[in-house]
């Protein structure tokens, strides 16, 4: 006969392991480091098989038809833009190209999932991730903290710079006023009478919401300053590494962007490939950064960034109520994707690169090189083949 107290230290032996059973099996998957992802079949993924499969050629059948010839496309893109050189690398790209991830496991990918691309404004995303890394390491204080208190006489000098907020940069409405490594901020999609684009009258910072890659690029090297180190190292260190990333994606600037910093030549990277430059990287390591921002910036028993960050990323601006911070495009009233729940964002880029994020549905699509105008329509596709 089992005596009383031993019959309770067997019971709780039992609740603990019952507990911890139940604990392992929500523990959300996590992709070990290197090629081998988990791979679940559509029916055990919760998609219908023949649905599934139809949406995936939706997604193939909507291939962009942008030149493959990036610096003809950036050329035919921004043709008319006064200092419209190309400065930055550039490569050739791949097909049309998908990855689709239900509650991190792999379901589906086509394409060519490795291939190393230019991912133009997607770059933006992993820009923001970086000042995350600032805040949550208290380099940065606070976010409305005017920028040049923490990098005095570069670039914040003027009437119009003195005031601009980190805030301000990472929601583009800084209305920052210059000339960064050779472009001027007017010349970024310029508006007004041809030849006298300079001559306009700027909003207050935080007046307007204006998407300008010069004004990026200023994010850009004031994060450099910051941190006191290229901003790649800092990336690599703080998310790509702890996220099991590959080593082949390079974070790139311009042929003239380089700066002295702790005495060292660096090279200041660009928020995109408006001149060339930005991120390059695999689509499959856009579905690991995907899969980070789903889970709130979680990564296994890793918390890469805050939740506050990602919070603070995905609140609409209220000049632009469907822009977070840096090309984090959330889904307010459903007015970006309609057949998608308004908690859905994406990380976007033209050509188009687009990592859709669906909390609701635990729902992770990287989309490389579609026509963007049926990004809805693939969307729509995907969510109804749940079964």
């Amino acid at each position: 006969m089992v005596s009383l107290p031993r019959l309770r230290s067997l019971l709780l032996v039992g609740l603990l392991i019952s507990w911890a059973g139940l604990a392992q099996a929500q523990e959300a998957y996590v992709p070990p480091y290197g090629p081998e992802w988990e791979m679940r079949t559509a029916p055990e993924a919760g998609f219908d098989a023949e649905r599934l499969a139809a949406a995936v050629e939706r997604a193939q059948a909507a291939a962009s038809d942008i030149p493959v010839d990036l610096d003809l496309y950036i050329a035919q893109a921004f043709a008319g833009e006064p200092h419209n050189e190309i400065i930055g690398p550039t490569k050739e790209r791949g097909p049309t190209a998908g990855i689709i991830l239900r509650d991190g496991y792999l379901v589906a990918e086509w394409g060519e999932p490795y291939r190393v691309d230019m991912t133009f404004s997607v770059t933006k995303s992993f820009l923001s991730a970086t000042a995350g890394i600032a805040v949550d390491r208290g380099l940065i204080r606070d976010v409305h903290d005017p920028v040049r208190r923490y990098v005095p006489g570069a670039g914040y000098t003027s009437a119009q710079n003195r005031s601009i907020t980190w805030h301000q940069l990472l929601n583009q409405t800084s209305a920052w006023e210059g000339t960064l490594f050779g472009k001027p901020d007017w010349a970024d999609r310029p508006t007004g009478e041809r030849g006298r684009y300079h001559e306009r009258e700027l909003p207050a910072p935080g007046a307007q919401w204006e998407y300008n890659d010069v004004r990026v690029n200023q994010l850009a090297l004031s994060l450099l300053r910051v941190f006191r180190e290229p901003l790649p190292s800092v990336l690599r260190r703080e998310v790509m590494d702890p996220i099991g990333a590959s080593r082949t994606w390079q974070w790139h600037g311009y042929e003239n962007a380089w700066v002295r910093v702790e005495g060292h030549h660096v090279q200041s990277v660009s928020g995109g490939g408006h001149w060339g430059g930005g991120m390059f990287i695999s689509a499959r390591d856009l579905a690991r950064f995907g899969l980070l921002t789903l889970r709130r910036g979680q990564w296994g028993d890793t918390q890469v960034l805050s939740d506050a960050w990602v919070a603070q990323s995905l609140t609409p601006t209220a000049q632009r109520p469907t822009y977070g911070y840096m090309n984090w495009f959330v889904n307010t009233d459903q007015q970006l994707l309609p057949s998608a729940p308004a908690s859905a964002f994406y990380h976007a880029g033209a050509g188009a690169n687009i990592v859709y994020v669906d909390p609701e549905h635990d729902l992770v699509v990287v989309l490389r090189w579609i026509d963007n105008s049926q990004l809805d329509d693939i969307i729509a596709a995907i969510l109804e083949a749940m079964a």
